[in-house]
């Protein structure tokens, strides 16, 4: 069957869609990868029901989309759970299995995972797709949120529009660990990933849309006073999260969501931290297809 894809809400006709008809564990025709960048041109987001995979299926579908990326692990690389580096393990559980102590490395990963952010927005290139699977569900909370900064920029009065034109932002990679107290990182670590500058309302390469390109990565604004950029960066993010351009989505084990890490925010809910959460993330880097390269997986410590 072709890939099939209806909005998850009909009220919002063109963010988040419910995707059926193709097994991802599978290996992915270029056809049917070309219709998920079609979709994805549209929705931003992709929700699939009820497709568990191995970490071996899930490295190979994100694979078919785009070149992987290691985005934070290239600051550090902790020991790892999971047999692939590519893959993030967005869990509680420590190397050993067992749910993790409130101090380790993990949770504080975990906690910042809930700034709303974009996915490797500290690194050139920036990512395109993220794909996060759910394997472990807790019995509350631990939603993902999603929010439309096309929608965002359309909404803003033509004076703000004018005002952001021409305007870039400094993103690196450990400014929300450092919000969340989180500094111990020596000086190579610190400089793995420089800061690298982005224009605030980019131009969505497939649809052609005009977006914003904020979140918690974003330390300031370049042309203007550290203090007045970062209540504009602020004000924006207020903005741009309101409830009516944010889907949350409520996890079910087997459910994988992709979304497009340039034209959107997300962020993770809170949860009982001693109740297990395991969910995966693959996420591809937004280079082109001809300028693509072949790389085997990085093997991990399992």
């Amino acid at each position: 069957m072709p890939l099939e894809v209806t909005p998850f809400d009909p009220s919002h006709p063109d963010f988040v869609g419910l995707a059926s008809g193709i097994a991802l564990a599978a290996p992915l025709a270029p056809d049917t990868a070309r219709a998920i960048d079609e979709a994805m041109n549209q929705y931003a987001v992709l929700v699939f029901r009820g497709q568990p995979l191995t970490q071996d299926e899930q490295l190979a579908f994100a694979r078919a989309l785009g070149p992987l990326d290691l985005g934070f692990k290239r600051v550090a690389r902790p020991h790892a759970r999971l047999a692939y580096q590519e893959l993030a393990d967005i869990s509680n559980v420590d190397e050993s299995g067992q749910i993790a102590d409130r101090a380790h490395r993990r949770i504080v990963g975990n906690l910042a995972n809930q700034l709303w952010h974009s996915d490797s927005s500290f690194q050139q290139p920036s990512a395109r797709y993220s794909m996060l699977h759910a394997v472990v569900v807790p019995e509350w909370g631990g939603a993902t949120e999603f929010a439309d900064m096309r929608a965002a920029w359309d909404a803003l009065p033509a004076r703000d529009k004018q005002d952001l034109e021409g305007l870039h932002a400094e993103h690196y990679a450990l400014y929300s660990r450092f919000l969340l107290g989180d500094t111990d990182y020596n000086e190579d670590q610190r400089n793995a990933l420089p800061p690298v500058q982005w224009p605030v309302v980019r131009t969505h390469a497939g649809s052609g849309r005009r977006h914003l390109f904020i979140g918690a990565h974003a330390t300031h604004v370049v042309e203007q006073t550290v203090a007045e950029g970062r209540m504009l960066l602020m004000d924006l993010l207020e903005h741009a999260t309101q409830r009516a351009f944010v889907y949350s989505h409520e996890w079910q084990p087997g459910d994988l969501v992709i979304w497009d890490n340039r034209c959107t925010l997300h962020r993770g809910r809170r949860h009982d931290l001693s109740a297990r959460r395991e969910l995966r993330r693959a996420t591809t880097l937004d280079i082109d297809a001809a300028d693509a390269f072949v790389e085997e997986p990085v093997r991990g410590a399992a």
